[in-house]
C-alpha cells in the first residue's frame, strides 16, 4: 500500500472508538481518533456508571477522560469537536476531511460514530439530561429507587422498560401521545396489569423544570389542550434510537434502521472498513458492549493490515 498518514483512522470518540485506539496504540499501530463531539460520546450523559466490571462507581465523563488519557498514553492521536466534511472509503487508501481543510489518510478505518436516543426536543430536556432525565433504564434505574418517575413512549421498549423500572421506582407513569400502544400484546398486558404502573394517554410533555435536578414537568392533555404541572423525580424517554451513520450512508451497507451491517468480526460491506458500537446492527447498547466491539474492531483492523 502507498504511504498514509495513519494505519487506522477511528471515526468516533465514545467507548468503542477509545477502546479501539487503546488496542491499536498498544500494538504500535499509528492510529487517529476523530470525534465530531466531545470525547466520551453518550457516556458523558450518564451521571454514574456502576455496572462496569472492576469499577464500583464513576461518572460517564470521568470514564471517558480516563479512556482518553489511556489511549493517548499508547500513542493514539485524538482530534475532538472536529466537523467531518468528507469521507472516502473506497480504494486501498481511506480519507477523512475535517473542517473543510484538514485531510488524513489511512489503510483501514473503524466507524464508531455511535448513536443517540431520540429526544422530545422540548424546553429543559437538554438542561436536565443526566440530572433527572435518562434514556437508559439499565444504566440509571437504580438511582430512582423508591422514586416517582415517568416513562415516555408507547412501543415495546417503553413498555418493557417501564415494567423493568418498577424494580426500583415506587410508581411509574407512562405518558404516551396516542390512545393506543404500538407494542406487542404481551408487553401491553404486562404493563397494564402491573400495580405500580399508571397511564396518561393522549398526553405529551411540554417542558421540564427544576433547579440542580429535575423537579416537575408540564404535561398537555392533547384532547383538551389543558396543560398541568406534575411533580416528578425522574423521566425516562424511550421513543426510538438513531444511529449516527449519516456520513457513511450510500457508502456502506445499512439496514432499514440505518445501522451498519457487519459480520461477527465487525467487517462492513467494504474491505478495510470496520464498525463498532452503537452505529452497527446490535440489540444491546451498553458501555461494556461498546468496549467489546472496540476490541474486536481493532484486532480485525490489525489482521487486515498484516495481510
Amino acid at each position: 500500500m502507498a504511504t498514509t498518514d495513519f494505519d487506522v483512522i477511528i471515526v468516533g470518540g465514545g467507548p468503542a472508538g477509545l477502546t479501539a485506539g487503546i488496542y491499536l496504540g498498544r500494538s504500535r499501530a499509528k492510529a487517529l481518533i476523530v470525534s465530531e463531539g466531545a470525547i466520551g460520546g453518550q457516556m458523558n450523559l450518564t451521571h454514574k456508571i456502576e455496572n462496569y466490571p472492576g469499577v464500583e462507581s464513576i461518572s460517564g465523563y470521568q470514564m471517558g477522560s480516563v479512556m482518553k488519557k489511556q489511549a493517548i498514553s499508547f500513542g493514539c492521536e485524538i482530534k475532538s469537536n472536529a466537523k467531518i466534511t468528507d469521507i472516502q472509503l473506497d480504494g486501498d487508501i481511506k480519507y477523512i476531511t475535517i473542517n473543510h481543510k484538514n485531510t488524513f489518510s489511512a489503510k483501514a478505518m473503524i466507524i464508531a460514530t455511535g448513536g443517540k436516543s431520540r429526544s422530545l426536543n422540548v424546553k429543559g430536556e437538554a438542561e436536565f439530561a443526566g440530572r433527572g432525565i435518562s434514556y437508559c433504564a439499565t444504566c440509571d434505574g437504580d438511582f430512582f429507587t423508591d422514586k416517582n418517575i415517568i416513562v415516555v413512549g408507547g412501543g415495546n421498549t417503553a413498555l418493557e422498560e417501564a415494567v423493568s423500572l418498577t424494580k426500583y421506582a415506587s410508581k411509574v407513569t407512562i405518558v404516551h401521545q396516542f390512545d393506543h400502544f404500538q407494542g406487542f400484546k404481551q408487553a401491553i398486558v404486562e404493563a397494564q396489569n402491573h400495580p405500580k404502573i399508571e397511564f396518561m394517554l393522549q398526553s405529551r410533555i411540554m417542558s421540564f423544570e427544576g433547579g440542580e435536578q429535575l423537579k416537575r414537568v408540564l404535561i398537555e392533555d392533547i384532547t383538551t389542550g389543558n396543560v398541568n404541572p406534575k411533580d416528578i423525580d425522574g423521566v425516562f424517554i424511550f421513543i426510538g434510537y438513531e444511529p449516527q451513520t449519516q456520513i457513511v450512508k450510500g457508502k456502506l451497507e445499512l439496514n432499514e434502521r440505518n445501522e451498519i451491517i457487519v459480520d461477527n468480526m465487525l467487517n462492513t460491506s467494504m474491505k478495510g472498513i470496520f464498525a463498532a458500537g452503537d452505529a452497527r446492527v446490535t440489540k444491546v447498547r451498553q458501555v461494556t458492549t461498546a468496549v467489546a466491539d472496540g476490541t474486536i474492531a481493532a484486532l480485525s483492523a490489525l489482521e487486515f493490515l498484516h495481510h
